[in-house]
């Protein structure tokens, strides 16, 4: 079983459990259409945000294959909930994961996606011992795409209309960074 200390702390923000408190937080980015537009799932109702806030305050550490890490991630300078970030045990045998975020729009373009998700990716190399990471996102989802590009993570494929996703076509981008990518750009 991998289970980090937490919080994990960068310089602004505290990725921690959920909690229920958190509820308020959570749904004020679930409901948003434009948070939803990339994603798989609809806006959610205040009931389906509880729900789903249940699973993440589980998704505390990885028992096997398969499981997620979801963090809330707290900007500490008020105390607030602005998103999460989330990493998947991928598979045992290749040591990979996949690296996911959301955040409320109300904080986008202040560098917090940037700033969790690097937290993130030292954990899964540094802690968890990951070989490779990998993010998969809309391939229209420009925002999130300069995330992995800030994050130093390389475009590896674009799968065409690879998923039919509400009512259409989607394309696909797949990043990754490997451990060794990680060590690289670290040391410098």
């Amino acid at each position: 079983m991998f289970k980090p200390v937490y919080p994990i702390r960068t310089d602004r923000l505290d990725l921690r459990p959920f909690r229920d408190e958190d509820l308020d937080a959570l749904y004020a980015y679930q409901s948003l259409p434009e948070v939803a537009r990339f994603l798989y799932w609809e806006p959610r109702s205040l009931e389906e945000s509880r729900s789903f806030l249940r699973d993440k305050q589980a998704a505390t550490g990885w028992d096997r294959e398969g499981d997620w890490l979801a963090l809330a991630v707290e900007w500490r300078e008020r105390g607030e909930v602005i998103g999460e970030v989330n990493l998947q045990w991928s598979s045992r045998r290749d040591r990979t994961g996949e690296l996911g975020y959301i955040f409320n729009p109300a904080y986008h373009g202040k560098g917090f996606a940037t700033e969790a998700a690097r937290a993130v990716l030292r954990l899964a190399f540094e802690e968890a011992g990951l070989h490779r990471v990998v993010g998969r996102l809309d391939a229209r989802n420009d925002a999130s795409a300069r995330v992995l590009e800030r994050l130093g993570m390389r475009r590896e494929a674009l799968l065409l209309e690879n998923e039919f996703v509400k009512g259409e076509w989607a394309s696909e981008l797949v990043y990754a960074m490997l451990r060794r990518e990680w060590d690289a750009r670290n040391r410098a």
